[in-house]
């Protein structure tokens, strides 16, 4: 606790509500007395009495004369505020504002205001923006899962909200341990399913894949890549199969194309349009020539994917937004419903995986499905 910085008793309020919000302290639970949170911190009883004070005035706790003062967080999601938060791992560039647009359409109509956050991909920075929002006080909340692949290392807090009566929905991918919780997303499985499916019809028997590691959107596309291989008598190759994570997003997948090249793969799987995008650029850097030499595909049909003619996996965005903001309105009014939403997708086929060529079409004759 840093005292100089601020004021004595906005350290004691800063501290009580993060104790209340990471568990430490749950609803029912009675606070140290006047005497005792003075002695602790180091400051006069009408310190403490000004910031218990204001954390009454917030819906924190409750001061019941003769007996103490009591954390009151279930009062606090009693009271709808006609506010949701929506809180993504990214929000102003690729898919991300066509998926908040069809989140802000459907809750706007219903007269609910919105909070939006990013996370980047941050568990840590997840963890601050939920607590931002038990402190403010919302209705709902939807939410991408930062790192969807790991473990969640928030619990504490989506029990908070659990606990305050909060409904939350997880889209486009959900953590191992919260399967069971309202989610929606789409058939990232189904998707790369189809891509490495077409690609495999096209006479390719060397294909790789690019995958990222740390969300489990990544996992599902890599097991519809290995899927279709096995379905097609294409040997797996670990050796052609890339993982990356959040991290090195911009530096893995491209270092990764050389050695692709010389294991001497037709194709590769990219785990999204971006991804692709970066790859068809280092074969340009390589002088290779994209779909002649190598073809490549993406994921999400984003404008990316337009404007590269990338073959991709229809991502469908504002619906999942929509489906999203449909299913918290019913979890906040209390209603039954459907809590697993998994969406169907279909491939768009551009000029990134061209057509059957000579260097592939003698395999066709052997081991491909057609």
């Amino acid at each position: 606790m840093n005292i100089n910085n601020k004021s004595k008793y906005a350290v004691l309020v800063d501290d009580i509500k993060n104790d209340i919000n990471e568990g430490r302290i749950k609803n029912g639970d009675k606070l140290p007395s006047e005497h005792e949170l003075a002695e602790m911190y180091g400051m006069s009883r009408h310190t403490v009495r000004k910031a218990l004070s204001i954390l009454e005035n917030e819906g924190f706790v409750r001061a019941e004369h003769g007996r103490g003062t009591f954390c009151t967080i279930s009062d606090r999601g009693k009271k709808r505020s006609n506010t949701a938060a929506v809180i993504t791992t990214y929000i102003s560039d690729y898919i991300f504002p066509n998926v908040i647009n069809g989140v802000y359409d459907v809750m706007t109509k219903n007269g609910y205001n919105i909070i939006l956050k990013n996370t980047k991909n941050s568990i840590n920075t997840e963890r601050k923006c939920l607590q931002d929002i038990l402190e403010t006080g919302v209705d709902g909340v939807i939410i991408e899962p930062s790192k969807s692949q790991i473990f969640c290392r928030n619990t504490e807090l989506y029990d908070r909200l659990d606990a305050e009566g909060i409904p939350y929905v997880f889209i486009h991918g959900i953590y191992p341990q919260m399967q069971d919780k309202p989610h929606v997303v789409m058939d990232d499985e189904g998707g790369a399913y189809k891509l490495t499916q077409h690609l495999a019809k096209l006479g390719h028997k060397r294909i790789a894949g690019i995958f990222k590691a740390d969300d489990s959107q990544g996992t599902k596309r890599h097991r519809g890549y290995a899927r279709a291989l096995k379905e097609y008598g294409i040997e797996y190759d670990p050796e052609t199969v890339i993982w990356y994570h959040t991290e090195d997003r911009k530096i893995r997948p491209q270092a990764a194309v050389k050695c692709l090249t010389e294991k001497g793969v037709t194709a590769i799987v990219c785990y999204n349009d971006q991804i692709a995008g970066a790859v068809i650029k280092e074969l340009g850097n390589m002088g290779l020539s994209v779909p002649d030499d190598i073809s490549v595909t993406g994921f999400d049909n984003s404008a990316i994917a337009e404007e590269l003619g990338i073959t991709t996996a229809v991502h469908p965005k504002e619906k999942i937004g929509r489906e999203a903001a449909e299913l918290l309105l019913r979890l906040m009014d209390g209603a039954e419903c459907r809590k697993s939403i998994k969406l169907d997708t279909d491939i768009v086929i551009r000029t990134s995986s061209g057509k059957p060529s000579d260097k592939t079409a003698s395999d066709t004759k052997t081991g491909i499905k057609g």
